[in-house]
């Protein structure tokens, strides 16, 4: 591994751009997601909170980025605001070339069912379904037609090693497991955008690693794959840094809602 090179927090350059695989293109200089100037602030008491103080970042198709930081420095805010399920105080976020403060609450929804994919530390899946139907979900609510979904669920699910594991349920399967259907149900509408909020946090090291080497495998598919499949850019918040350092090419460090550092890899 060589030594990160540090930049300042107002540069961001890597990645190239990929062609769209929706109606959305990607402006000029490649950015998948761009923020300008982003802010979130709440108001408790008297006091402000300033949960995103002022962040520009640009993220390329195709790229590898972790977040890191101590509790409170911002890190889920910033990919709530990103995912587009909180709304900013001042600033903007561009996804794929579509500001998402301009969009109406439907085409903000169909916008996370089609572009995003989002996998959260708590798992989230229903406990009552079956794993073949927890992944089914999002092709439902994208209105994908019903003979459609079997072949589309049991790709993602073979994806992530879970091919066999279709009508088990939650209960029936370990941490590391339901973690895996969580990335499938997040893959199943074949997004451009996979965003991870500590996805290893509930899992043991081994099992965590696991999990970070299956998302690397979807940011970056093998060279061999026959499909024709692109990369998916991956923004994963984290607090293990020696998993960053492994997985990530880009590393942002975030202090108090602002950007202390962005390393290259």
């Amino acid at each position: 591994m060589t030594e990160p090179k540090t930049e300042p927090s107002t540069a961001s350059k890597i990645g190239s751009a990929t062609e769209s695989k929706t109606t959305s293109t990607l402006p000029a200089n490649g950015a998948a997601i761009r923020t300008k100037q982003l802010t979130r602030h709440y108001r408790l008491g008297d006091s402000v909170i300033r949960a995103v103080d002022g962040i520009t970042l640009d993220v390329h198709a195709g790229e590898f980025l972790a977040f890191l930081g101590a509790s409170g420095s911002g890190k889920s805010s910033l990919l709530n605001l990103l995912a587009g399920l909180d709304h900013p105080t001042s600033g903007a976020v561009f996804v794929l070339g579509r500001e998402l403060g301009r969009m109406t609450s439907l085409e903000l929804s169909r916008h996370r069912n089609q572009t995003i994919g989002i996998v959260f530390q708590s798992f989230n899946l229903l406990p009552r379904m079956t794993v073949m139907e927890n992944v089914e979900l999002p092709l439902r609510l994208a209105e994908v037609p019903r003979a459609s979904r079997p072949a589309r669920v049991k790709e993602a699910l073979e994806r992530v090693g879970l091919g066999e594991r279709l009508a088990h349920r939650p209960g029936e399967l370990s941490g590391g497991e339901q973690q895996r259907v969580a990335i499938a149900r997040a893959m199943v509408n074949r997004p451009r955008i996979l965003l991870a909020d500590e996805p290893t946090g509930n899992l043991d090291s081994n099992t965590g690693e696991e999990i970070l080497r299956l998302i690397s495998g979807i940011n970056r598919p093998s060279d061999h794959s026959s499909d024709g499949e692109e990369p998916t850019a991956v923004l994963v918040v984290t607090h293990e840094r020696a998993l960053a350092e492994h997985y990530a090419g880009r590393i942002v460090t975030l202090a108090d809602g602002r950007i202390e550092r962005i390393e290259q890899r």
